[in-house]
């Protein structure tokens, strides 16, 4: 039975989808140009456009990713998201979401 249950610990380790860590340094680095909009640590001064800060990392990489393919439109964050590499995303994304 433990065997049985090893087995199957490790199955759903493997099948599980991979997530790339971002790196939040890096994303820091890389946030600049969203400190227009969204505020120098995530907290926009401006009512339409969100605040960023605390928000989870998986949340805003699906969403970038969805601006920069083209499956969500916006005149200013689609051409802002298309030049970002996925590693780009995540390194947004894992900072955005420490704060």
């Amino acid at each position: 039975m433990k065997k049985l249950m090893t087995a199957a610990a490790v199955m759903a380790l493997i099948s599980a989808p991979a997530f790339a860590a971002g790196d939040a340094e890096a994303g820091k680095a890389k946030s600049a140009v969203c400190a227009a909009c969204h505020g120098a640590e995530g907290i926009s001064a401006i009512d339409m456009y969100p605040n960023l800060a605390g928000q989870k990392a998986a949340y805003a990489s699906k969403q970038l990713k969805a601006f920069r393919d083209g499956e969500r439109n916006d005149p200013v964050m689609s051409p802002m998201a298309k030049p970002l590499s996925d590693q780009d995303i995540e390194d947004l994304a894992a900072y955005y979401a420490g704060l």
